[in-house]
């Protein structure tokens, strides 16, 4: 999905939907405690953070420390519409944050790239080394 209709669905989402949150975690919690439980923690904010509270909750094939009543669905951005919209949600959100970060290091090209591993962005990392923002445990899968 492009960039432009994932930002058209993230608006009407945020316009229908009963209620919707963000969960942030920060560069350094996620190499403190690993992606995956850095994903569940942004998860458990999201959810604590909705006006409207859940009964139930339909996550994607993880799940989370709470005692609302949860499913794991794998492959859950494809096979269930809420999940899919959060999915979006969050990709969107997570997007503007490496746009703003390349306002900041514009070497890494972050607007472009949304911090995954690029040509650009390694190369960029071989001649500047890491800015303040990147994560060690990315910089080790590419070492």
């Amino acid at each position: 999905m492009s960039a432009e209709r994932r930002e058209e669905l993230e608006q009407k989402i945020k316009k229908e939907a009963t209620a919707w949150a963000v969960g942030l975690v920060n560069h350094k919690e996620i190499d403190q405690i690993n992606i995956l439980q850095a994903t569940k923690k942004a998860m458990l904010k999201a959810v604590r953070g909705l006006v409207v509270k859940p009964d139930y909750l339909l996550l994607d094939a993880l799940s989370i420390d709470t005692n609302i009543p949860q499913e794991s669905v794998v492959h859950g951005d494809r096979e269930c519409a809420a999940i899919a919209a959060a999915s979006i949600i969050a990709k969107t959100y997570r997007d503007r944050i490496m746009e703003l970060m390349d306002e900041f290091y514009p070497v890494y090209g972050f607007k472009e790239n949304k911090g995954y591993g690029t040509a650009r962005h390694l190369e960029a990392l071989r001649l500047y080394g890491p800015s303040l923002v990147h994560r060690k445990s990315f910089l080790s899968n590419y070492s």
